[in-house]
């Protein structure tokens, strides 16, 4: 298991993007995987980097995990912020119109689409959000 810890900044979101790709080149992800993945990555850090602490900033951890016989790379966020499950919030009518839909929620309805599961949890104060991906 690889892990890096940064400040949960927009400015971050290259940094983690950069160490995740790392590691998926390192076993042969394909680049649609990757690209899903990497877009996953710029929604739910940037999630962190916007919301989780509202009152400043505070230090996120990505962890890339890669199990080799199931061809499986799971990917959590994990922070001490606010805390917020995604998977609670209630997914978009995509079959409106961009004007008559509601802001917000298609970032992550997206992240829930590309990826083969999410879990969510929090415990001790921290927020864990982990994102599996078949490569």
């Amino acid at each position: 298991m690889k892990e890096l810890t940064v400040p949960a900044t927009l400015e971050n979101i290259p940094v983690v993007t950069a160490f995740i790709d790392e590691q998926l080149e390192a076993v042969d992800c394909s680049m649609k995987a990757q690209m899903q993945i990497d877009i996953a990555i710029d929604e739910l850090f940037g999630n962190i980097a916007h919301y989780a602490y509202p009152d400043g900033t505070g230090e996120a951890m990505v962890r890339l995990d890669f199990d080799e016989a199931a061809h499986m790379a799971s990917i959590s966020f994990v922070d001490n912020g606010v805390p917020f499950n995604p998977l609670e919030q209630t997914d978009p009518d995509v079959t409106l119109s961009a004007e008559k839909r509601d802001v917000g929620g298609l970032g992550i309805f997206m992240v829930k689409k590309t990826m083969d599961k999410l879990e969510y949890s929090h415990e001790n104060g921290y927020n864990e959000l982990t994102i599996h991906k078949r490569i």
